[in-house]
């Protein structure tokens, strides 16, 4: 069962597996929110040894809040902000120091950030930008998006576990852009298999495309890095 928590005027909501010193964050839209209890429910299934907290947090403007820098729309008519570095602010100055407060009695405490879609690109980019999170669960992330590759060619990330995934049919779309995410994921892959610091990587190949049991995907990805 969620709780719901505001912190600095975001809405937040912690799911409790057990006393642990294991946080997993999350940044969720209306439809991943519907999908939360069961996608916590399938973390624990998928590493039942383990305990954890999921603190998931609600976006309101997807393509701006998550958006590592702005590019033009690629389907609808909304283009991408560059709203990801106010996101993380908002992770690693308000969410975590509440963690903190909530939780006083455990000491030294592990954060893991995950997300799905675009909300996966932003955990890999957060990744890139501080070391406070031990690993990151990028799952089916927009890898597609501009300049991105070229990005990752010249940046080294600052964690040691990451887990990437994706859908099999996801790379065959008539969409050019996005089309490409298939050959840019393994080239991700091959940089963090490669990377100094990088203990752990893996990739996964799901069944079906994007929108293909994203609830399961996520928490097979933040499993993952729970069986450490």
């Amino acid at each position: 069962m969620l709780s719901e928590k505001t912190i600095k005027n975001k809405k937040c909501f912690i799911h409790e597996n057990g006393a642990a010193d294991t946080f997993l964050i999350q940044a969720v839209d209306a439809h991943d929110l519907e999908l939360l209890d069961r996608e916590a429910e399938l973390i624990a299934e998928l590493s039942p040894e383990s305990r954890f907290t999921l603190a998931a947090f609600l976006i309101e403007d997807w393509n701006t809040e998550l958006s590592p820098w702005e590019a033009p729309a690629v389907f609808g008519g909304e283009p991408f902000g560059s709203g990801a570095p106010q996101t993380l602010s908002f992770i690693t100055d308000s969410l975590l120091p509440e963690i903190n407060n909530m939780y006083p009695s455990i000491g030294t405490k592990r954060f893991y950030l995950g997300g799905y879609s675009l909300a996966g690109l932003f955990a890999l980019w957060s990744a890139y930008q501080t070391d406070i999170f031990s690993g990151i669960a990028a799952v089916s992330p927009s890898v597609w998006f501009p300049d991105w590759k070229s990005y990752i060619g010249t940046k080294v990330i600052c964690t040691s576990q990451v887990y990437l995934s994706l859908g099999k049919k996801e790379e065959k779309t008539r969409n050019s852009l996005m089309s490409a995410v298939g050959d840019n994921i393994r080239c991700q892959h091959e940089l963090l298999c490669n990377a100094d610091g990088v203990e752990r990587c893996a990739l996964e190949w799901n069944d079906g495309n994007h929108f293909t049991e994203p609830d399961l995907r996520t928490a097979k990805g933040f499993a993952w890095l729970l069986n450490r």
